[in-house]
This record gives C-alpha cells, structure tokens and sequence, in this order.
C-alpha cells in the first residue's frame, strides 16, 4: 500500500493573506480539520488546523454601551458580556424511514456550556433495519452537520449504542 491509495485529492488550500474567519467558515463547510497555506504559485508555506483558528480567534465577548451597563444590577455591572452557553443540539433517529426520536438538547451545565446529553432506549424485536440519525450543532436552523446510515441485524437481547465522536465528526454504532 502507498500514501496515493491513502490520501485525499482535490486539495482545499487558503493563502497567507485569507482572513481567519473565512478559513474557519472554509473548514467547517468542508468538513476538514487542517488547511494547506500555499503562496504564489502554490507552494506550500504552511498548514493550519481547527486548533489554531480556534485558540486565535476573537472572544465572543461583546462590549456593553453606557446604557446596558446602567440597567443592569449593581452586581451585575461590567464592560464586557461574555456569553460562554452553547447552542441546543437538534437530534433525529428515523428506524426503516420510520421517525421514531427527535430531540432539541439544551447543553449541561450551570453555566450552559457543557456537552448536550441524551439517553433514550427503544426496544425492538430482533430483526434487520436500516438506521438513520442526523444532528445539527451549528446556529443553522435547516439541514444538518453531521449525517450517517447503517443497516443493523439485531440479535435477542443485543443492545445497539449510538454515539457521537466530536474529534472526528462521525457517528459510531456498537
């Protein structure tokens, strides 16, 4: 085996000057964790990932005019509103094109910045069937970010987990 029968082609690269921004908007449409830098005439000059973009990004935080800072509570009063919850994820399981759970989850957390959790069972009889399960973790309100199918043939008493890998943006069954 080679590194040719491995690699991925049609390379998706960004220059120098590419705001980092763009590069992260680049990534996540493509669903790639690293980026090629090429200058003038495509040669490689560098490579950033997901890590660097978001390490190096700015804050969320957001300054408050004189206005917002004068209603709040005394207590309550700063310059800056640094929001840290996430986003709810949008969950949905269809069992042989049948829709059988669809969740919106709220993050964990007191703060609302810890991961989104769901533990449903579903018994079925053993058989074939052909899983679907979609989730959406972006602020999109249609489509989804991460997709997969699998048929399964469930054996008596076989229990199937269903769980997300957020490294590496796949569902995996076991």
């Amino acid at each position: 085996m080679t590194i040719r029968e491995l690699m991925t082609g049609g390379l998706i690269t960004v220059r120098p000057e590419t705001p980092v921004q763009q590069a992260r908007d680049l990534m996540a449409k493509e669903r790639i964790r690293h980026l090629p830098v090429v200058g003038p005439g495509g040669a490689l000059v560098g490579i950033v990932t997901d890590r660097d973009i978001r390490l190096n990004l700015p804050s969320r935080a957001t300054s408050l005019s004189a206005q917002e800072i004068a209603k709040l509570p005394p207590n309550m009063r700063r310059v800056q509103d640094c929001p840290r919850g996430r986003r709810p994820v949008y969950v949905e399981l269809d069992i042989d094109g049948r829709p059988i759970f669809r969740a919106s989850l709220p993050p964990s957390g007191i703060a609302g910045d810890g991961p989104a959790r769901v533990y449903e069972r579903f018994v079925l009889p053993a058989s074939d069937y052909d899983l679907a399960v979609r989730m959406r973790d972006t602020g999109r309100s249609e489509g989804f970010d991460h997709e997969s199918t699998k048929h399964v043939a469930l054996a008596p008493a076989q229990l199937l987990v269903i769980d997300f890998r957020a490294e590496t943006g796949e569902f995996v069954f076991r």
